[in-house]
């Protein structure tokens, strides 16, 4: 069943909240194809589509880092920060009144009383009190408003909205928040509403939601979007031909309201205007009621409805197109490159439909790799030229050396063979196996032969161990540092600090080096050797 209908013009002025508005008609992406009526008979007329905007965080997966970060494991009882005398509200996991998880960050509002999630309090004080909620969908999202974020406790005094573009492997951050933006982070502050067109991408800093401290007033943190398309659209967004135009034209614009994931970095917690009081650390926590994510899902203009199918969001795809997002083009419709829709030219854009081979399919298939083949005579066979999206192979079937299949993804996906990403100072060569795996030199461990094995340490690559604090074996009063080399006292010196050091003018030196045994092992030999013969009866 279709969980993002059709996108029409009122829709969208709901979803921007410009209902009540007027702005002149800038072309509609509600359809994907319609029939007319031409000389040769009924054919296709397609045009660029896309979902209708919706709430997202029906959809979301929300896992903490620690896992551990949700408070009632053990019952505990929290202070108001406003008032740190009441401490009458209890968190306890085991009875539903008084729990307090994740879920409850997107359930229903307007519930009495409210519903939140609630971290642990700070009791580790002074170290961090940091907790990180990961929000996935397990596909490109297209954000359309403003991100909300509603607390339930003060707001946090620094934390970080970070986004992610390839289902969390690598991150970049969003945007900071700090009621000191200079101490915290090493910015300057700024608002959403001060970026210019050449400065909407950049990342800012903003004091605007961590300073203050009218704790039942101001309970929310925004990451502003409509700020940034005003940019582009009017301060009433009249003019989304000319947004759209902008988003169409420039890939980084398009990205920067992109996600697969979102990550909220929670770092220090509200603690009021008075300093942190060691004595009652239940009043500093952090507590979530409500996430508001608006957006749709991104099917590169290919699509016009978005469908949940055991738990897994996919566009709905027309144009010849297929994929989790619609990116690459179905079996026998690859007769030229796939490329994604465009909104222009206004008002019904353009689809850019894949087109079908121009093989016969038996004759050679590159799953969208490449768009070329070379027929060879000695081996009565085509093969296909040029593999691209670092795919090998007479159909471009195999991943180059360095490369390994992505399972998530099907054969002929861009994204089909991921970089191995082997350590280069803990692996041995940068391939690996077809589940990701790098070959690891003596010492490493690990996936990608980033990690050092017991007894090892880490240091351009795994090296052995030559000491450590806990078995003492730096000797005569030495430290080990590093577990790479003992630090010794004057006037010892050498690997473990097992030699006395040499003085000019003294006319000899006293070494306790394995080459010149130490008195001490001396007598353990002889106490050995002793205790062997009497094994073995007199000698």
């Amino acid at each position: 069943m279709p969980l993002f209908s059709l996108l029409t013009l009122q829709a969208l002025s709901l979803s921007l909240g410009l209902a009540g508005q007027h702005f002149p008609s800038w072309g509609h992406y509600d359809l994907c194809k319609t029939q007319v009526h031409r000389d040769q008979g009924l054919s296709w007329d397609y045009m660029a589509c896309q979902p209708e905007a919706a709430q997202l965080t029906r959809f979301l997966k929300i896992s903490l880092d620690p896992p551990n970060s949700t408070c009632g494991e053990s019952p505990e009882m929290y202070c108001t920060l406003e008032n740190p005398y009441m401490c009458n509200n209890e968190c306890d996991a085991r009875t539903p009144e008084l729990a307090h998880p994740p879920e409850l960050m997107v359930d229903d509002e307007g519930r009495v009383p409210n519903t939140f999630w609630q971290s642990v309090s700070w009791r580790q004080f002074p170290e961090p009190l940091v907790v990180n909620l990961t929000l996935s969908w397990g596909k490109s999202i297209e954000l359309t408003e403003d991100i909300i974020i509603t607390f339930e406790s003060g707001r946090p005094e620094q934390m970080v909205l970070e986004k992610s573009l390839d289902h969390g492997r690598t991150w970049q951050p969003y945007q900071f928040y700090a009621a000191d933006c200079l101490s915290s982070f090493g910015m300057e502050s700024r608002r959403a509403r001060d970026l210019s067109v050449t400065s909407v991408l950049d990342i800012i800093c903003t004091e605007e939601y961590s300073r203050g401290y009218v704790w039942k007033l101001e309970k929310t943190v925004r990451f502003e979007i409509q700020a940034r398309f005003a940019l582009f659209g009017g301060p009433w967004l009249r003019d989304m031909a000319s947004l759209y135009s902008s988003l169409d034209t420039t890939k980084e614009l398009r990205d920067f309201f992109t996600v697969t994931d979102l990550r909220l970095r929670l770092l220090r917690p509200a603690t009021g205007p008075t300093s942190v009081n060691p004595h009652n650390l239940s009043r500093y926590f952090y507590a979530i009621s409500n996430l508001d994510i608006r957006g749709r899902c991104k099917c590169h203009l290919h699509a016009n409805n978005c469908i949940l199918e055991s738990g897994r969001l996919s566009c709905q795809c027309e144009h010849n197109t297929t994929g989790q997002d619609c990116e690459s083009c179905r079996n026998g419709f690859q007769g030229r490159p796939w490329r994604a829709g465009s909104y222009l030219p206004i008002p019904k854009g353009t689809a850019n439909v894949c087109l079908p081979d121009k093989t016969p399919s038996d004759h050679c298939q590159c799953f969208g790799h490449s768009t070329r083949c070379s027929f060879l005579q000695l081996f009565h066979a085509a093969v296909c030229v040029n593999c691209r999206h670092h795919t090998r192979g007479r159909r471009c079937h195999l991943c180059r050396l360095g490369y390994h299949r992505n399972p998530t993804a099907q054969l002929h996906h861009h994204n089909i063979c991921l970089d191995c990403q082997c350590n280069p100072d803990g692996a041995l060569h940068r391939r690996c196996n077809d589940t990701g795996y790098c070959i690891c030199k003596s010492g490493a461990t690990g996936p990608k032969c980033d990690k050092c094995l017991p007894g090892y340490y880490w240091h351009r690559g795994c090296r052995a161990s030559v000491c450590d604090n806990v078995l003492s074996r730096c000797e005569n009063g030495g430290v080990c540092e590093d577990n790479g080399r003992c630090l010794c006292q004057p006037p010892y010196t050498g690997l473990l600090c097992e030699k006395h050091q040499c003085r000019k003018g003294t006319g000899a030196c006293v070494s306790h080096s394995p080459q010149e045994p130490s008195f001490h092992s001396l007598l353990l030999s002889l106490t050995a050797l002793l205790i062997t013969a009497n094994d073995h009866g007199p000698l």
